[in-house]
């Protein structure tokens, strides 16, 4: 038998190229590319942001009315903030059914035409001042279905609208009380406000309109009680302690009063001038 059927034979070029590739995969499975470093950077996340945030504009649906406004549903979109880029023509605007936490101010400023705007059905617990800033023309305005606690004047003063303020977490306080006369909406939207808590539970205050409660109840009476009785505490702490300080004060000026006395006696006696009283 020659040498040359001894040997091995060498394998294919297909067969190294399938060698290769397969050290190539577990190269790459093992050691991490920095492809993924890049992809967060802060740059690369605020692009994708503000991409995701135009992307949602895109996704609502717009619909051009006869008189020249402009009505956009972006309804059921999963948003957690307010698109950005509105069409200063918008005269409906529909962002309900979706996951907003809170409103920032002059957040819809631009929107000056905008007649109705639906924000029911989200997740609102928070309305920064100013938020409705600029809706002049605003004629309805639906808050339903969300998690507002109490009707602050830097948010809902001035604004001259029909609310539904129906199926929030209202918390009927002093301060509720003091508000709602102060705010210019529809006599109707308030008659909407239903006390899910109240500082007055036991007195069944729970359940019912604010309205009701304020006719029957003084929310701020309570309040009221509660600083007169401090006031009334402090002057009484503020006059005992006046009392002990003259009381104390008095005591030393007794008792220098008294060393002074005492002192002088003795000088007295001690006087080798002062003539001696003589026995008969």
């Amino acid at each position: 038998m020659s040498r040359a059927e001894h040997l091995v034979p060498l394998p294919s070029s297909s067969a190294v190229d399938v060698s290769l590739l397969r050290m190539l995969l577990l190269l790459l499975l093992i050691v991490p590319l920095p492809g993924p470093v890049m992809m967060t950077s802060p740059l690369t996340v605020a692009l994708w942001r503000r991409g995701n945030r135009v992307s949602t504009i895109n996704a609502c649906h717009r619909l051009e009315t006869g008189d020249g406004g402009l009505t956009v549903r972006c309804t059921a979109l999963r948003l957690t903030q307010v698109p950005v880029g509105l069409s200063n023509h918008t005269t409906r605007l529909f962002l309900n059914k979706n996951l907003l936490t809170s409103l920032a101010a002059n957040t819809f400023s631009s929107l000056f035409l905008l007649d109705e705007l639906d924000l029911s059905h989200n997740q609102l617990s928070s309305l920064e001042a100013g938020c409705f800033r600029g809706l002049d023309s605003l004629c309805f305005l639906d808050l339903s279905f969300n998690r507002l606690s109490t009707l602050d004047l830097t948010v809902l003063g001035g604004l001259q609208v029909e609310a539904n303020l129906t199926h929030n977490l209202w918390h009927c306080d002093c301060r509720m009380e003091l508000a709602m006369p102060q705010l210019d909406l529809d006599p109707t939207s308030l008659a909407e406000v239903i006390c899910a808590t109240s500082d007055l539970p036991n007195l069944g205050a729970v359940g019912i309109p604010m309205v009701l409660l304020m006719e029957d109840w003084d929310l701020c009476l309570s309040v009221r009680k509660t600083t007169d009785m401090v006031t009334l505490v402090t002057m009484f702490l503020w006059l005992f302690m006046l009392i002990c300080y003259l009381a104390y004060y008095i005591h030393q000026n007794q008792a220098v009063t008294r060393r002074n006395l005492e002192y002088l006696k003795l000088l007295e006696n001690k006087d080798p001038y002062k003539p001696k009283k003589t026995t008969p």
